[in-house]
């Protein structure tokens, strides 16, 4: 079966010939494997006959100007387009440094709102599209159309953890006002991918909304602040006859009667380390919601303890399909090639519908 062919069986809640494997490896993770054994000229998805998920981005972004503020031997200090100053170390796969916020009130969202909304094809990158894009419908590819808004990136990219959380209870209408104006940045675009004639299968927003043990905001402020964009992103999906896919890390677990309701087909990661109970979600919601991830990445670097983590959950929540196989975040560079080759044998043999 081609990846897209498994998917929509699995997203229908059938059986297919196996679930479906799409993880993301971080870079230093590749390069590992490279220097393990892999070859440096193929892509790991077909090394390892692994599914493939293409993606299709656009830009909604301010473009407030991008430019080097400092560069050592060490780190690079940076400016994006979305107002933010960053740190970024050199060290292998690191974590930036958010240094400064330039939209960090209502006021100064009014300017990056103004130049959000300058709708034009520019912001779509339509030549990387039609050099690409027959290539992955021949393939067999499942594509994915990559939507950006919510509580996470408005925080975490844009004005500020501290910031959007107070202004979520001293200024819900502003906080309002981001989720409205970047889910209809993300519309207007994709209207036009989709009317160019490039068609895809998902859409797909990064949405964290937990961390360890519970979420960062009350039920109550999900419920009237954020459900109402996740609904009609929803929505927009199931319109186009497409799945709707909600990435959020942490623990989720007090919004998932929520996330049910408004027709979400997909949830990602399932982070176990977090408190996300995988087994006990499928039981629940498994008819409805479709998973992907749940196998606890702390594990993945023991061989020992990662393969029998595997044959322990994924025969249960493969069951009756709405599976596919990920880590509960992403695959780390502690992860050795000989390790994750014998992990996706694993999968392929547990995994099997046959």
């Amino acid at each position: 079966m081609t990846t897209r062919e498994r998917m929509y069986r699995i997203l229908n809640h059938k059986e297919a010939d196996r679930v479906p494997i799409v993880d993301q490896p971080w870079a230093g993770t590749i390069r590992r494997w490279i220097r393990e054994g892999m070859p440096d000229n193929v892509d790991y998805r077909d090394y390892f006959n692994i599914d493939k998920v293409e993606r299709i981005g656009v830009d909604i972004s301010p473009r407030y100007p991008a430019k080097l503020v400092e560069e050592t031997d060490r780190y690079v200090i940076y400016t994006t387009g979305w107002g933010v100053t960053l740190k970024q170390f050199k060290e292998e796969d690191s974590t930036p440094d958010f240094i400064d916020f330039k939209v960090n009130s209502s006021a100064a969202w009014q300017d990056a709102k103004k130049r959000m909304l300058d709708i034009n094809e520019g912001k779509v990158d339509f030549a990387y599209l039609e050099a690409n894009y027959p290539r992955w419908v021949e393939n067999g590819s499942f594509i994915q159309a990559d939507f950006w808004f919510g509580f996470d990136v408005a925080h975490s990219w844009m004005s500020g953890t501290e910031t959007i959380l107070v202004a979520m209870l001293e200024e819900p209408e502003w906080v309002m006002d981001i989720f409205d104006t970047y889910l209809t940045c993300c519309i207007k675009y994709f209207d036009m991918v989709w009317d160019r004639g490039f068609k895809f299968d998902s859409i797909y927003w990064p949405d964290d909304m937990g961390y360890k043990n519970t979420t960062f905001f009350s039920k109550d402020l999900y419920e009237k602040l954020l459900k109402p964009f996740h609904k009609r992103a929803v929505d927009y999906a199931h319109e186009k006859g497409v799945f709707a896919h909600l990435h959020s890390c942490g623990n989720v677990m007090n919004f998932l009667p929520d996330i049910v309701e408004i027709g979400v087909d997909i949830l990602n990661p399932l982070e176990v380390k977090a408190g996300m109970d995988p087994l006990r979600i499928k039981k629940a919601y498994g008819e409805k919601l479709s998973l992907h991830g749940g196998v606890n990445a702390v594990l993945w670097s023991d061989s020992e303890k990662i393969i029998e983590e595997i044959k322990r959950v994924v025969p249960k929540l493969k069951e009756n399909g709405g599976y596919i196989f990920a880590s509960d975040h992403s695959i780390p560079n502690s992860v050795s090639f000989e390790n994750f080759s014998r992990i996706i044998s694993t999968v392929k043999e547990v995994g099997s519908y046959n």
